[in-house]
C-alpha cells in the first residue's frame, strides 16, 4: 500500500536522488509512477509551471536517471541538456502552466495544484501512482505520496523539477522580449534586487 512507504526524516536527505520510492511502488504492482514538481511558486511574476514524469518501469539508476538532481542545484545549460534527455527517455512526460492572471485570481497554492493536475492529466500513458514534491492533490484521484524535498530524494520528481524549470525559464525569456525593462530573462520573475529595482523604476 502506498501509505506504508517509509518517509525520509526531514534531516535525512540523500546526497543524490534515488529510486527507493519508485522501486517500492513498482514492486507493489504499479507500472506508471509519475514524479510531479513545480517551478515558479515563489516568484513575483510569471506563470507557475508543473511537470510530471513517468520513468520506464524498473529503470536502472544509470544514464540520465543517475544524473538528475533538484533543478535548483544545476546550471542552466545542464538543466537544458538533461531536460532533452529526460524527454527522450521517459515513458511519458507532460507540463502544465497556469498564467499570472489566474494565479492572482485563485492564489498560488490553488494555481500550483491546478498546474500539477494539468500535467498529470496530459500524461500518456496515464499514471497509476504519484510521487509529489510537498503539495497534496485532493482532486487528483490517484494514490499519491507527498514528501518535502522530494526533488532531492526521488529521481522521478527531480526529473519533473528539471522539466518544469526549463519550461518556465523559456516562458520568462519570451516575456522578457515583450517587457524588456523588467529583466525577466535574468531573474525569471523572482524577487531579486534587480527585479525589485525594475519594479520601482518601471512600475
Amino acid at each position: 500500500m502506498l501509505r506504508s512507504l517509509p518517509l525520509y526524516p526531514m534531516t535525512d536527505t540523500p546526497a543524490t536522488p534515488d529510486l527507493a520510492h519508485e522501486l517500492q511502488l513498482w514492486h507493489a504492482g504499479h507500472r506508471a509512477v509519475a514524479g510531479v514538481d513545480e517551478a515558479g511558486r515563489g516568484a513575483l511574476a510569471g506563470p507557475v509551471v508543473a511537470a510530471a514524469v513517468i520513468l520506464p518501469c524498473h529503470a536502472p539508476l544509470a544514464g540520465v536517471w543517475a544524473a538528475v538532481r533538484d533543478s535548483k542545484l544545476l546550471r542552466p545549460a545542464a538543466r537544458v541538456r538533461l531536460a532533452q534527455q529526460i524527454q527522450a527517455e521517459a515513458a511519458a512526460w507532460a507540463v502544465g502552466v497556469v498564467p499570472a492572471p489566474l494565479i492572482d485570481a485563485m492564489g498560488i497554492a490553488a494555481a500550483t495544484r491546478r498546474a500539477m493536475a494539468e500535467a498529470i492529466a496530459a500524461l500518456r500513458p496515464a499514471p497509476d501512482a504519484l510521487l509529489v514534491d510537498w503539495v497534496r492533490l485532493p482532486l487528483v484521484h490517484l494514490p499519491q505520496l507527498c514528501v518535502a524535498k522530494a526533488d532531492s530524494r526521488m529521481v522521478s520528481v527531480a526529473a519533473a523539477s528539471i522539466l518544469a524549470k526549463v519550461a518556465r525559464d523559456r516562458l520568462l525569456a519570451e516575456l522578457d522580449a515583450v517587457y524588456p525593462a523588467y529583466g525577466f530573462a535574468h531573474h525569471k520573475g523572482y524577487g531579486t534586487r534587480q527585479h525589485l529595482a525594475a519594479l520601482a523604476e518601471a512600475g
